[in-house]
C-alpha cells in the first residue's frame, strides 16, 4: 500500500512540476528601449496584449514566460502589445507561427526574435566591416570540452605593415561586431577602431569570444552562485589564458607582454574579465569592466582578490556603470575598486566612471567602449616607425583553411607533427589555402625557409 501510495505520489509530483519555459535570448537592436514583449497565442486566444503573458527580464539579458504543463502542440508567436508589432522573419517580413510540444517532462525552449514587422530594418543583416572575420566557428576549448566561435578585428593597415599590436581579449563576441549575430544591438567595435585608426590612433587586435549560451554564466563565474550557477570560471580564463592568447600571439602579429594585452567585458563579462586579470596579471594588465555583474560572487570575488599572493600592483583597469541600473552596483564597484588598493593597484591605474544616464545595455557600453580603450592604453609607448611593409603573412582562418599574402611564387611546405615528425609536404600559394579534411584533429606545424605556423585542426 505504501509503495503505492508513493508512486502516486511521483506521479502527482510529476505533472504538477513539468511545465515549459520560453527564453528569448537575443532581440532587435533596434527594439524599443524599454518595450515590453508579449506571449501570444492558443493559450490565451491569440490577444497580443495579455498581461498574464508578458515575458519578464531575468536581469541578465534575456526574456523568459513558463507556461503549466498541458497537452498536444500549441502555436504561438511574439508581439510588442499589437499584431501590427508582431515579430518578423529575418528580412523583417511574415514569420509563421512557432510552436511547442507538451511532453510531460520541464522543458527551456530558446528562442530569438529577428526582426520587428512595423520597424523598418530591424531585419539584423551583417554589419560587420571587411577587417573582421570569423577565424573559427568551433575553436577548440580543452579545458571544457567545447568548441566556441572566435572573431578577430584587425587594424586597417595589418595587412601592409609588420606592425605589432596591442590585443583586446572581449567576452560575448557575438554583441561586438555585428548586428546579425549579437542580441540586441552590437558595440560597433570595428567601425569605432577604425575611426580612431583614421584619426591617428596605432591600433589594436580585437579577439571576441562568443559566450556560450546556455553556458554562459557557468563559465563566467569561477564561484558557484547558488541561485543562478556558476563554477566554471576557471577553467574558462585558463583557456583564454594558456590555449587561446598563445594561439593568436604564434599566429597573428601581437604585442604579447602583459601591458599589451586587455581583458574587457560587461556584466558578467565584467566579472569574469576581473577575475581573469588577478589570476593571469602576468599576462593582462589592462581592464576594461563595464556594469559589472560582481553581485554574483561579490565576497568570493573580493576575498580572491584580497588573498592573492600575485603581484597585481601594474594593473590599469577602467570601471564604468550606470547610476540607477541596480542598487548594488555602485556600491559592489566601489568594494572591488577599494579591495585592488589595499593589495596595491595605484589610484592613478583605477578610474571609475558612474554615469546617470547609463543602463544595463549594449547601446550604453558601445558609447563608453572608445574613453574605455584609449585610458587603459593612453601611457602605453606605440611607435607608428617601428615596421616595414610587404612581410610574408600567414594565418589559419578556420579548421581547414590557411591564409597567406606576400609569396613571391608558391611555396613547397613541410607539414609536421607538434611532435616533430613530417607527414608531407604541401604547396602554399597566396590567398586561402586548403588542409586536408582526413588529417586527425590535433596541432600541426607548417615549415618553410620563409615561415613556420602551428595550426590546429
Amino acid at each position: 500500500m505504501k509503495k503505492t501510495i508513493l508512486f502516486i505520489i511521483l506521479i502527482f509530483s510529476n505533472i504538477v512540476f513539468a511545465q515549459v519555459t520560453l527564453k528569448i535570448t537575443s532581440i532587435p537592436y533596434n527594439t524599443p528601449q524599454n518595450a515590453t514583449i508579449y506571449l501570444a497565442g492558443a493559450l490565451n486566444n491569440w490577444n497580443p496584449s495579455s498581461s498574464a503573458y508578458i515575458m519578464q527580464s531575468d536581469g541578465l539579458g534575456a526574456y523568459l514566460i513558463t507556461i503549466p504543463e498541458g497537452v498536444g502542440t500549441s502555436e504561438f508567436k511574439f508581439t510588442r502589445g499589437t499584431w501590427s508589432s508582431v515579430e518578423g522573419n529575418a528580412s523583417g517580413t511574415y514569420l509563421p507561427n512557432r510552436n511547442f510540444t507538451f511532453t510531460g517532462n520541464p522543458q527551456t525552449i530558446n528562442l530569438s526574435i529577428l526582426s520587428w514587422e512595423d520597424i523598418s530594418g530591424s531585419g539584423n543583416s551583417s554589419t560587420a566591416t571587411s577587417n573582421v572575420q570569423i577565424f573559427s566557428n568551433s575553436f577548440f576549448i580543452p579545458q571544457l570540452n567545447r568548441n566556441r566561435r572566435v572573431w578577430i578585428y584587425l587594424p586597417p593597415d595589418y595587412n601592409d605593415t609588420t606592425k605589432t599590436y596591442p590585443v583586446l581579449y572581449m567576452q560575448d563576441g557575438q554583441n561586438l561586431f555585428d548586428n546579425a549575430t549579437s542580441f540586441s544591438g552590437e558595440w560597433q567595435i570595428d567601425e569605432t577602431l577604425n575611426t580612431l585608426f583614421s584619426q591617428g590612433n596605432y591600433g589594436a587586435i580585437v579577439v571576441g569570444i562568443d559566450n556560450g549560451g546556455a553556458e554562459r554564466l557557468n563559465e563566467y563565474s569561477p564561484w558557484n552562485n547558488p541561485i543562478y550557477g556558476g563554477g566554471q570560471g576557471d577553467l574558462y580564463m585558463q583557456f583564454v589564458g594558456e590555449t587561446l592568447k598563445p594561439y593568436i600571439d604564434l599566429n597573428f602579429r601581437t604585442k604579447p607582454q602583459a601591458q599589451y594585452n586587455a581583458l574587457i567585458g560587461s556584466s558578467m563579462g565584467a566579472l569574469i574579465s576581473t577575475y581573469g586579470a588577478i589570476k593571469y596579471p602576468n599576462l593582462f594588465s589592462k581592464v576594461g569592466v563595464f556594469s559589472p555583474a560582481f553581485w554574483f560572487a561579490r565576497t568570493p570575488l573580493n576575498n580572491y582578490i584580497s588573498n592573492t599572493t600575485n603581484t597585481i600592483s601594474n594593473i590599469r583597469m577602467y570601471f564604468v556603470a550606470g547610476q540607477n541600473e541596480d542598487s548594488d552596483m555602485v556600491p559592489d564597484l566601489t568594494i572591488v575598486k577599494n579591495t585592488l588598493i589595499l593589495k596595491g593597484v595605484t589610484t592613478s591605474n583605477l578610474l571609475t566612471k558612474i554615469d546617470s544616464y547609463g543602463t544595463h545595455t549594449e547601446t550604453y557600453w558601445r558609447g563608453e567602449f572608445s574613453a574605455a580603450y584609449l585610458w587603459l592604453f593612453q601611457n602605453e609607448t606605440l611607435s607608428n616607425t617601428e615596421f616595414v611593409s610587404n612581410k610574408i603573412q600567414v594565418f589559419q582562418s578556420d579548421d581547414n583553411h590557411i591564409e597567406v599574402s606576400g609569396l613571391n611564387t608558391n611555396n613547397l611546405v613541410n607539414l609536421f607533427t607538434i611532435d616533430g615528425k613530417l607527414i608531407s609536404k604541401l604547396e602554399i600559394k597566396n590567398g586561402q589555402n586548403t588542409i586536408d579534411e582526413s588529417l586527425p584533429k590535433g596541432i600541426y606545424i607548417l615549415k618553410s625557409k620563409e615561415f613556420t605556423l602551428k595550426f590546429m585542426r
